[in-house]
Protein backbone atom coordinates (compact mmCIF):
# COMPACT_ATOMS: atom_id res chain seq x y z
CA UNK A 1 0.00 0.00 0.00
CA UNK A 2 3.15 2.25 0.76
CA UNK A 3 4.42 1.53 -2.29
CA UNK A 4 1.04 2.30 -4.36
CA UNK A 5 0.73 5.49 -2.43
CA UNK A 6 4.73 6.60 -3.39
CA UNK A 7 3.95 6.04 -6.72
CA UNK A 8 0.67 7.55 -6.97
CA UNK A 9 2.57 10.96 -4.96
CA UNK A 10 5.26 11.22 -7.44
CA UNK A 11 2.90 10.82 -10.80
CA UNK A 12 0.87 13.68 -8.49
CA UNK A 13 4.54 15.24 -8.67
CA UNK A 14 5.44 14.60 -12.05
CA UNK A 15 2.35 16.48 -13.47
CA UNK A 16 3.22 19.23 -11.56
CA UNK A 17 6.45 19.72 -13.45
CA UNK A 18 5.47 19.16 -16.48
CA UNK A 19 2.99 21.57 -16.38
CA UNK A 20 5.77 24.47 -15.83
CA UNK A 21 7.26 23.92 -19.39
CA UNK A 22 6.14 26.11 -21.66
CA UNK A 23 8.01 24.66 -24.86
CA UNK A 24 6.01 22.36 -27.23
CA UNK A 25 9.31 20.27 -28.25
CA UNK A 26 11.16 20.45 -24.60
CA UNK A 27 7.85 19.65 -23.22
CA UNK A 28 7.65 16.59 -25.20
CA UNK A 29 11.18 15.50 -24.29
CA UNK A 30 10.35 16.01 -20.73
CA UNK A 31 6.76 13.71 -20.56
CA UNK A 32 9.23 11.06 -22.24
CA UNK A 33 11.80 11.39 -19.92
CA UNK A 34 9.57 11.39 -17.05
CA UNK A 35 7.17 8.37 -18.01
CA UNK A 36 10.66 6.25 -18.65
CA UNK A 37 12.18 6.82 -15.46
CA UNK A 38 8.87 6.14 -13.78
CA UNK A 39 8.45 3.05 -15.59
CA UNK A 40 12.21 2.22 -15.51
CA UNK A 41 12.10 1.26 -19.62
CA UNK A 42 14.93 1.41 -21.66
CA UNK A 43 13.54 3.30 -24.62
CA UNK A 44 10.40 5.34 -25.89
CA UNK A 45 9.16 7.64 -28.31
CA UNK A 46 5.85 10.14 -28.28
CA UNK A 47 3.61 10.66 -31.64
CA UNK A 48 1.64 13.87 -32.20
CA UNK A 49 -1.94 14.05 -33.70
CA UNK A 50 -1.53 16.01 -37.22
CA UNK A 51 -5.36 15.63 -38.49
CA UNK A 52 -5.11 11.81 -39.04
CA UNK A 53 -2.30 11.64 -39.19
CA UNK A 54 0.24 10.45 -36.33
CA UNK A 55 3.80 12.71 -36.53
CA UNK A 56 6.82 10.87 -35.08
CA UNK A 57 7.88 13.89 -32.66
CA UNK A 58 9.98 12.34 -30.03
CA UNK A 59 12.33 9.32 -29.37
CA UNK A 60 14.67 8.49 -26.16
CA UNK A 61 16.92 4.85 -26.42
CA UNK A 62 19.38 4.47 -23.31
CA UNK A 63 21.30 2.00 -25.08
CA UNK A 64 21.35 3.12 -28.24
CA UNK A 65 22.60 6.72 -26.68
CA UNK A 66 25.51 4.73 -24.88
CA UNK A 67 26.97 4.24 -27.83
CA UNK A 68 27.31 8.27 -28.60
CA UNK A 69 29.74 10.64 -27.37
CA UNK A 70 28.71 12.35 -24.12
CA UNK A 71 26.38 15.23 -24.76
CA UNK A 72 25.54 14.31 -27.98
CA UNK A 73 21.63 13.64 -29.33
CA UNK A 74 20.35 10.55 -30.94
CA UNK A 75 19.56 11.26 -34.12
CA UNK A 76 16.11 10.55 -35.23
CA UNK A 77 13.93 10.69 -38.83
CA UNK A 78 10.79 12.21 -38.83
CA UNK A 79 7.70 10.50 -40.39
CA UNK A 80 3.53 9.93 -39.73
CA UNK A 81 1.44 7.40 -39.98
CA UNK A 82 -2.04 6.90 -40.37
CA UNK A 83 -4.08 6.58 -37.39
CA UNK A 84 -5.79 3.48 -38.28
CA UNK A 85 -5.43 0.11 -36.63
CA UNK A 86 -2.74 -1.22 -38.83
CA UNK A 87 0.58 -0.06 -36.39
CA UNK A 88 0.39 -0.06 -32.66
CA UNK A 89 1.00 3.67 -32.24
CA UNK A 90 -2.54 3.59 -34.63
CA UNK A 91 -4.13 1.35 -32.96
CA UNK A 92 -4.25 2.69 -29.20
CA UNK A 93 -5.24 6.28 -31.64
CA UNK A 94 -8.16 5.23 -33.55
CA UNK A 95 -9.30 3.20 -30.39
CA UNK A 96 -8.10 5.76 -27.66
CA UNK A 97 -7.12 2.46 -26.06
CA UNK A 98 -3.70 0.97 -24.21
CA UNK A 99 -1.48 -1.61 -25.45
CA UNK A 100 0.73 -3.71 -23.27
CA UNK A 101 2.69 -5.92 -25.16
CA UNK A 102 5.26 -8.76 -23.39
CA UNK A 103 6.95 -9.18 -26.37
CA UNK A 104 6.31 -7.19 -30.02
CA UNK A 105 7.97 -10.06 -31.91
CA UNK A 106 5.29 -12.71 -30.68
CA UNK A 107 2.19 -10.80 -31.62
CA UNK A 108 -0.08 -13.45 -33.06
CA UNK A 109 -1.15 -12.66 -36.85
CA UNK A 110 -4.69 -12.40 -36.47
CA UNK A 111 -4.12 -9.14 -34.72
CA UNK A 112 -5.44 -5.83 -36.64
CA UNK A 113 -2.20 -4.00 -35.79
CA UNK A 114 1.95 -5.83 -36.71
CA UNK A 115 5.41 -4.20 -35.69
CA UNK A 116 7.46 -2.64 -37.66
CA UNK A 117 10.98 -4.18 -37.46
CA UNK A 118 12.86 -1.89 -39.66
CA UNK A 119 14.11 0.53 -37.02
CA UNK A 120 15.58 -3.15 -34.98
CA UNK A 121 16.86 -4.48 -38.16
CA UNK A 122 18.56 -1.16 -39.27
CA UNK A 123 20.44 -0.75 -35.21
CA UNK A 124 20.67 -4.45 -33.97
CA UNK A 125 18.64 -3.18 -31.25
CA UNK A 126 16.18 -5.36 -29.81
CA UNK A 127 12.33 -4.41 -29.11
CA UNK A 128 10.93 -6.57 -26.77
CA UNK A 129 7.40 -5.25 -23.88
CA UNK A 130 5.47 -1.98 -25.06
CA UNK A 131 3.39 0.61 -23.35
CA UNK A 132 1.62 2.46 -25.32
CA UNK A 133 -1.18 4.52 -24.62
CA UNK A 134 -3.18 7.21 -26.02
CA UNK A 135 -2.76 11.00 -24.55
CA UNK A 136 -6.47 12.64 -24.68
CA UNK A 137 -6.97 16.42 -24.09
CA UNK A 138 -9.93 17.07 -21.38
CA UNK A 139 -12.67 16.63 -23.86
CA UNK A 140 -11.61 13.20 -24.67
CA UNK A 141 -9.96 13.94 -27.88
CA UNK A 142 -6.60 11.78 -28.80
CA UNK A 143 -3.70 14.47 -29.53
CA UNK A 144 -1.13 12.17 -29.29
CA UNK A 145 0.22 8.89 -28.14
CA UNK A 146 3.07 7.60 -25.80
CA UNK A 147 4.90 4.68 -26.37
CA UNK A 148 7.29 2.83 -23.90
CA UNK A 149 10.04 0.27 -24.62
CA UNK A 150 11.33 -2.44 -23.01
CA UNK A 151 11.01 -2.72 -18.96
CA UNK A 152 13.69 -2.95 -17.08
CA UNK A 153 14.38 -4.72 -13.45
CA UNK A 154 16.95 -3.81 -11.50
CA UNK A 155 19.61 -6.13 -12.91
CA UNK A 156 18.88 -4.11 -16.44
CA UNK A 157 16.88 -7.17 -18.11
CA UNK A 158 14.28 -6.95 -20.05
CA UNK A 159 11.19 -7.41 -18.66
CA UNK A 160 7.31 -6.73 -19.08
CA UNK A 161 5.58 -3.58 -17.92
CA UNK A 162 3.62 -4.36 -14.65
CA UNK A 163 -0.23 -3.41 -14.06
CA UNK A 164 -0.14 -0.60 -11.81
CA UNK A 165 2.41 1.22 -15.15
CA UNK A 166 -1.07 1.07 -16.88
CA UNK A 167 -2.95 3.01 -14.41
CA UNK A 168 -0.22 5.42 -13.46
CA UNK A 169 1.05 5.64 -16.79
CA UNK A 170 -2.71 7.00 -17.63
CA UNK A 171 -3.31 9.83 -15.48
CA UNK A 172 0.29 10.48 -15.76
CA UNK A 173 -0.55 10.93 -19.80
CA UNK A 174 -4.11 12.72 -19.18
CA UNK A 175 -1.69 15.50 -17.24
CA UNK A 176 0.86 15.42 -20.02
CA UNK A 177 -2.06 16.07 -22.77
CA UNK A 178 -2.99 19.28 -20.79
CA UNK A 179 0.68 20.09 -20.66
CA UNK A 180 1.13 19.32 -24.66
CA UNK A 181 -2.33 21.43 -25.66
CA UNK A 182 -1.33 24.47 -23.53
CA UNK A 183 2.44 24.48 -24.68
CA UNK A 184 1.38 24.20 -28.64
CA UNK A 185 -0.92 26.98 -28.13
CA UNK A 186 1.93 29.42 -26.68
CA UNK A 187 4.13 28.10 -29.93
CA UNK A 188 1.12 29.17 -31.64
CA UNK A 189 0.86 32.62 -30.26
CA UNK A 190 4.90 32.70 -30.66
CA UNK A 191 4.64 31.75 -34.29
CA UNK A 192 2.25 34.49 -35.08
CA UNK A 193 4.08 37.24 -33.54
CA UNK A 194 6.79 36.05 -36.37
CA UNK A 195 3.94 35.51 -38.91
CA UNK A 196 3.65 39.80 -38.46
CA UNK A 197 7.77 39.84 -38.71
CA UNK A 198 7.59 37.79 -41.44
CA UNK A 199 5.24 39.63 -43.17
CA UNK A 200 7.29 42.77 -43.07
CA UNK A 201 10.34 40.43 -43.51
CA UNK A 202 10.25 37.32 -45.92
CA UNK A 203 13.91 35.95 -44.21
CA UNK A 204 11.61 35.49 -40.56
CA UNK A 205 9.53 32.23 -41.38
CA UNK A 206 8.53 29.53 -38.91
CA UNK A 207 11.13 27.12 -39.91
CA UNK A 208 13.71 29.51 -39.64
CA UNK A 209 12.71 30.22 -36.42
CA UNK A 210 12.34 27.08 -34.73
CA UNK A 211 16.04 25.79 -36.28
CA UNK A 212 17.76 29.26 -34.41
CA UNK A 213 15.80 28.35 -31.80
CA UNK A 214 16.83 24.89 -31.83
CA UNK A 215 20.19 25.27 -32.22
CA UNK A 216 20.42 27.31 -29.75
CA UNK A 217 19.17 25.17 -27.10
CA UNK A 218 21.53 22.31 -28.64
CA UNK A 219 24.24 25.17 -27.36
CA UNK A 220 22.97 26.38 -24.07
CA UNK A 221 22.86 22.27 -23.28
CA UNK A 222 26.69 21.51 -23.98
CA UNK A 223 27.68 24.84 -22.80
CA UNK A 224 25.60 23.73 -19.19
CA UNK A 225 26.80 20.26 -19.15
CA UNK A 226 30.67 21.83 -19.73
CA UNK A 227 29.84 24.42 -16.35
CA UNK A 228 28.40 21.50 -14.43
CA UNK A 229 25.05 23.35 -14.10
CA UNK A 230 22.20 21.22 -12.52
CA UNK A 231 19.57 19.65 -14.91
CA UNK A 232 16.75 21.33 -12.91
CA UNK A 233 18.33 24.96 -13.92
CA UNK A 234 19.33 23.66 -17.45
CA UNK A 235 15.67 22.21 -17.85
CA UNK A 236 14.31 25.69 -16.55
CA UNK A 237 16.97 28.30 -18.96
CA UNK A 238 16.12 25.90 -22.07
CA UNK A 239 12.63 26.66 -21.87
CA UNK A 240 12.82 30.18 -21.58
CA UNK A 241 15.48 30.40 -24.11
CA UNK A 242 13.77 28.42 -26.90
CA UNK A 243 10.63 30.66 -27.01
CA UNK A 244 13.27 34.06 -27.10
CA UNK A 245 14.98 32.57 -29.51
CA UNK A 246 12.24 32.26 -31.62
CA UNK A 247 11.41 35.81 -31.37
CA UNK A 248 14.81 37.36 -31.86
CA UNK A 249 14.33 39.22 -34.77
CA UNK A 250 10.77 40.28 -33.95
CA UNK A 251 11.60 44.25 -33.67
CA UNK A 252 11.63 44.35 -37.45
CA UNK A 253 7.90 44.83 -37.58
CA UNK A 254 8.79 48.29 -36.28
CA UNK A 255 11.48 48.77 -39.53
CA UNK A 256 9.87 51.03 -42.53
CA UNK A 257 8.97 48.61 -45.30
CA UNK A 258 11.42 51.01 -47.47
CA UNK A 259 14.30 50.02 -46.04
CA UNK A 260 13.74 46.41 -44.88
CA UNK A 261 12.69 45.20 -48.32
CA UNK A 262 15.07 47.54 -50.10
CA UNK A 263 16.98 45.33 -52.65
CA UNK A 264 20.50 45.48 -52.87
CA UNK A 265 22.81 46.99 -50.40
CA UNK A 266 22.05 49.27 -47.61
CA UNK A 267 23.20 52.87 -47.19
CA UNK A 268 24.71 53.95 -44.00
CA UNK A 269 21.67 56.23 -43.33
CA UNK A 270 19.37 53.17 -43.75
CA UNK A 271 21.76 50.62 -42.19
CA UNK A 272 21.56 52.74 -38.87
CA UNK A 273 17.85 52.23 -38.99
CA UNK A 274 18.15 48.79 -39.88
CA UNK A 275 19.75 48.49 -36.29
CA UNK A 276 17.19 49.65 -34.75
CA UNK A 277 15.07 46.20 -34.74
CA UNK A 278 16.96 45.07 -31.38
CA UNK A 279 16.01 48.05 -29.43
CA UNK A 280 12.53 47.57 -30.66
CA UNK A 281 12.28 43.95 -30.02
CA UNK A 282 13.91 44.74 -26.61
CA UNK A 283 11.02 47.04 -26.28
CA UNK A 284 8.20 44.82 -26.88
CA UNK A 285 9.52 43.04 -23.49
CA UNK A 286 10.20 45.96 -21.47
CA UNK A 287 7.38 45.13 -18.97
CA UNK A 288 8.94 42.19 -17.01
CA UNK A 289 6.14 39.96 -16.12
CA UNK A 290 7.72 36.58 -16.42
CA UNK A 291 11.44 34.76 -17.10
CA UNK A 292 10.54 34.94 -20.78
CA UNK A 293 10.12 38.24 -21.05
CA UNK A 294 13.54 39.15 -19.32
CA UNK A 295 15.14 36.38 -21.43
CA UNK A 296 13.22 37.53 -24.65
CA UNK A 297 14.51 40.90 -24.22
CA UNK A 298 18.20 40.12 -23.51
CA UNK A 299 18.33 38.17 -26.99
CA UNK A 300 16.21 40.27 -29.13
CA UNK A 301 18.71 43.24 -27.93
CA UNK A 302 22.38 41.39 -27.66
CA UNK A 303 22.06 39.04 -30.63
CA UNK A 304 23.86 41.04 -32.99
CA UNK A 305 26.82 41.95 -30.44
CA UNK A 306 30.38 40.96 -31.36
CA UNK A 307 33.04 39.25 -29.14
CA UNK A 308 35.42 41.82 -30.15
CA UNK A 309 32.66 45.14 -29.39
CA UNK A 310 32.44 46.05 -32.65
CA UNK A 311 28.67 45.15 -33.39
CA UNK A 312 25.20 46.32 -32.29
CA UNK A 313 23.66 48.41 -30.76
CA UNK A 314 25.51 48.51 -28.02
CA UNK A 315 24.98 49.88 -24.80
CA UNK A 316 21.79 52.34 -25.47
CA UNK A 317 18.96 52.45 -23.64
CA UNK A 318 16.22 51.17 -25.86
CA UNK A 319 13.66 53.31 -24.45
CA UNK A 320 15.49 56.19 -25.40
CA UNK A 321 17.55 55.14 -28.16
CA UNK A 322 20.45 56.96 -26.21
CA UNK A 323 23.77 55.87 -25.05
CA UNK A 324 24.21 55.15 -21.58
CA UNK A 325 25.87 57.24 -19.55
CA UNK A 326 29.47 56.60 -19.46
CA UNK A 327 29.88 54.15 -22.40
CA UNK A 328 29.30 56.96 -25.40
CA UNK A 329 31.92 57.30 -28.17
CA UNK A 330 33.10 60.35 -30.13
CA UNK A 331 30.89 60.15 -33.03
CA UNK A 332 27.49 60.00 -30.55
CA UNK A 333 26.85 56.51 -30.37
CA UNK A 334 27.66 53.65 -27.47
CA UNK A 335 30.30 51.44 -26.87
CA UNK A 336 29.80 47.76 -28.32
CA UNK A 337 29.49 45.18 -25.41
CA UNK A 338 31.80 42.68 -25.54
CA UNK A 339 33.40 39.47 -24.64
CA UNK A 340 31.70 38.06 -21.23
CA UNK A 341 29.54 41.80 -21.19
CA UNK A 342 27.44 40.23 -23.57
CA UNK A 343 24.54 37.67 -21.93
CA UNK A 344 24.97 34.57 -22.84
CA UNK A 345 22.04 34.04 -24.65
CA UNK A 346 22.38 36.42 -27.16
CA UNK A 347 25.57 35.30 -27.63
CA UNK A 348 24.53 31.67 -28.44
CA UNK A 349 21.46 33.09 -30.61
CA UNK A 350 24.18 35.08 -32.55
CA UNK A 351 25.92 31.68 -33.53
CA UNK A 352 22.47 29.93 -34.10
CA UNK A 353 21.44 33.22 -36.42
CA UNK A 354 23.96 33.73 -38.27
CA UNK A 355 24.75 29.42 -38.97
CA UNK A 356 20.66 29.25 -40.51
CA UNK A 357 21.35 32.27 -42.54
CA UNK A 358 24.57 31.15 -44.29
CA UNK A 359 23.10 27.61 -44.50
CA UNK A 360 19.65 28.19 -45.85
CA UNK A 361 18.24 29.47 -49.17
CA UNK A 362 17.15 32.83 -49.84
CA UNK A 363 15.19 34.92 -52.52
CA UNK A 364 18.59 36.62 -52.69
CA UNK A 365 21.21 33.86 -52.66
CA UNK A 366 21.75 29.70 -52.39
CA UNK A 367 22.43 27.83 -49.31
CA UNK A 368 26.48 27.74 -48.65
CA UNK A 369 27.96 24.44 -48.46
CA UNK A 370 28.18 22.76 -44.73
CA UNK A 371 31.92 22.83 -44.89
CA UNK A 372 32.42 26.47 -45.79
CA UNK A 373 29.88 27.42 -43.44
CA UNK A 374 31.64 25.45 -40.52
CA UNK A 375 34.70 27.10 -41.66
CA UNK A 376 33.05 30.63 -41.30
CA UNK A 377 31.85 30.31 -37.91
CA UNK A 378 34.96 28.63 -36.74
CA UNK A 379 37.12 31.36 -38.60
CA UNK A 380 34.72 34.25 -36.37
CA UNK A 381 35.99 32.06 -32.75
CA UNK A 382 37.00 35.36 -30.92
CA UNK A 383 35.94 37.97 -33.34
CA UNK A 384 32.58 37.77 -33.98
CA UNK A 385 31.21 34.74 -32.02
CA UNK A 386 32.19 32.92 -28.21
CA UNK A 387 35.19 31.26 -28.82
CA UNK A 388 34.64 28.35 -25.85
CA UNK A 389 31.07 28.18 -27.60
CA UNK A 390 32.66 28.25 -31.31
CA UNK A 391 34.27 25.23 -29.87
CA UNK A 392 30.65 23.68 -28.57
CA UNK A 393 29.55 24.15 -32.11
CA UNK A 394 32.26 21.96 -33.67
CA UNK A 395 30.98 19.39 -31.49
CA UNK A 396 27.60 19.90 -31.95
CA UNK A 397 27.29 19.84 -35.79
CA UNK A 398 25.65 16.56 -35.99
CA UNK A 399 22.50 17.55 -34.40
CA UNK A 400 22.39 20.92 -36.16
CA UNK A 401 22.01 18.51 -39.43
CA UNK A 402 19.47 16.92 -37.54
CA UNK A 403 17.43 20.14 -37.17
CA UNK A 404 17.89 21.14 -40.38
CA UNK A 405 15.88 18.11 -41.67
CA UNK A 406 13.59 18.29 -38.62
CA UNK A 407 12.72 22.03 -40.04
CA UNK A 408 13.39 22.29 -43.55
CA UNK A 409 12.22 25.10 -45.25
CA UNK A 410 8.81 25.27 -47.31
CA UNK A 411 8.64 25.57 -50.70
CA UNK A 412 8.39 28.12 -52.74
CA UNK A 413 5.27 29.07 -54.29
CA UNK A 414 4.39 29.19 -57.52
CA UNK A 415 4.19 33.11 -58.90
Amino acid sequence: MQCRDDKLHKILNLGFEISQIKDIDLLLEKILSEARAFTNCDAGSIYVRDGDDLTFSYTQNDTMQRQLPPGRKLPYATFKIPINPASIAGFVASNNSILNIADVYELPPSLPYSFNRSYDERTGYRTRSMLTISLNNFRGEVIGVLQLINAMDDEGNVIPFAQDDENNISYFANNAATAIERAKMTREMILRMNKMAEMRDPKETGPHVNRVASYAVILYEAWALRKGISQDEIDKSRDVLRMSAMLHDVGKVAISDAVLKKPGRFTPEEYQIIKLHTLYGANLFADIYSDFDESAAIVALNHHERWDGKGYPGYIDPLTQQPLPGYETEDGGSRGKQGEEIPLFGRIVAIADVYDALASRRCYKEAMDENSVITIIHEEAGKQFDPELVEIFMECVDSFRQVERLYPDEPEQAA
